[in-house]
């Protein structure tokens, strides 16, 4: 038998049943008129169990697991549900005297407890209570890269971009699970991303083994941002492959760009880079190809260069937020593998634009080199995690 405490520990009433006593056989004398009745009082380790659960009441906090404990007894059995129906899995202690979920109660949801008992004695029991969380006053979302299903190449970090700022780091990084086929070593690293938003990204130690699978699993469910990012209130997953070794190397120096595949240079194609000596130079460093746009207008007035041009560009394909490309540009044609007289895109001629895009995917490292440039890509600029070093990159985690 069991009793449940929920915010002030009310007592579920449980009732005893008592063995009473009765004649063995028709001859056995009957009790006299006026004889005292014996009251027979339940053994200290029979009396009925009394289950605590936390949180309680109609507008419970948020974001701390559930727990349930046993005074008097032991818990057999929890189980927590929502209204849908969805379980809430935990663990029992080893004592049975108290029992914690995995996850998180999230919020604005209605939980039902129920749990199964049993006293020292050994008479089972049950009990059952409900509450109900508050809810989120600012939800805060994510974008993540890259998409379920999609084959990449072997420098595509996995990354999340919050719409509201994360203060609580550490709580939220230890919701984030990476998989591989291949036990690949790798860290999460905290940045700033280009759009001014709190970003993290995990990157292996080194480029991925082609052919390697990778998943991540982002349990947020519940999870606070901190100050006044908000609550989290869905769970993330995405599910990828790594492709072919690729790695383009783009020498602004000798205005070529090479693709090397699998350790051999399939294609050596001539280009322009950026113009030296101001604001039209290219990047250097390790870029990492963002996504293959197509054809795009291109408006140098939304990379704050004025009015140097506004086309339609083909064959783009983006390396950086801040507007660095590699794409087709027959206006320069005179240039290609001469000199750098781009706006800092990497531009090339139709056709091997064309056989370049088709060869590339997202995730293809630009492994950039070049005397007069902006600089080396910034982590939050695009994938540029690659410009820091191992150690340092660990440092970004939250968890170090």
């Amino acid at each position: 038998m069991s009793r449940i405490r929920v915010l002030a520990q009310a007592r579920v009433r449980a009732t005893l049943l008592a063995a009473l006593l009765a004649p063995l056989a028709a001859c056995s004398p009957a009790a006299s008129p006026g004889a005292p009745v014996t009251e027979v009082t339940p053994s200290p380790d029979d009396r009925p169990v009394t289950v605590t659960v936390t949180p309680a009441g109609a507008k419970a906090p948020a974001g701390e697991p559930v727990r349930v404990t046993a005074t008097g007894g032991r818990l057999a059995s929890v189980t927590v549900t929502d209204a849908e129906g969805r379980r809430l899995a935990g663990r029992a202690a080893a004592d049975g005297r108290s029992w914690v979920s995995d996850r998180k109660a999230v919020p604005g949801t209605a939980y039902t407890v129920k749990a199964a008992t049993r006293t020292a004695a050994g008479t089972t029991g049950s009990a059952e209570a409900g509450f109900t969380t508050a809810p989120a006053d600012r939800v805060n979302k994510v974008d993540w890269r890259p998409g379920t299903g999609s084959t990449v190449g072997v420098a595509q970090p996995v990354s999340l971009v919050f719409d509201h700022p994360v203060k609580n780091r550490a709580e939220v990084e230890k919701q984030l699970r990476i998989t591989t086929s291949n036990d690949t070593e790798g860290s999460w690293g905290w940045i700033r991303d280009w759009s001014g938003r709190d970003r993290v990204d995990w990157r292996p130690r080194t480029y991925w083994k082609p052919g390697t699978e990778v998943t991540l699993k982002a349990d947020l469910n519940g999870t606070h941002s901190g100050a006044a990012g908000g609550w989290f209130v869905r769970d993330y997953t995405t599910a990828f492959t790594i492709g072919d070794r690729q790695i383009v190397e783009v020498d602004l120096d000798r205005h070529r760009l090479s693709l090397v595949r699998d350790g051999k240079t399939v294609r050596r194609i001539p280009i322009s880079g950026g113009t030296p000596g101001g604001d039209k130079r290219s990047w250097r460093g390790t870029a990492v190809l963002m996504a293959k746009e197509g054809t795009i207008n291109m408006n140098s007035e939304t990379v704050g260069l004025g009015d140097a041009y506004d086309k339609m560009v083909d064959h783009s394909m983006r390396l950086t937020w801040s507007g660095m490309y590699a794409h087709a540009a027959p206006w320069n044609a005179k240039y290609f593998g001469r000199s750098n007289q781009s706006s800092g895109c990497i531009g090339m001629s139709d056709a091997d634009a064309a056989w370049f895009y088709a060869q590339v995917r997202p995730g293809d490292p630009f492994e950039i080199t070049g005397k007069d440039t902006k600089g080396v890509v910034d982590p939050g600029n695009g994938f540029g995690a690659w410009n820091l070093s191992w150690a340092a990159w660990q440092q970004r985690s939250a968890l170090r």
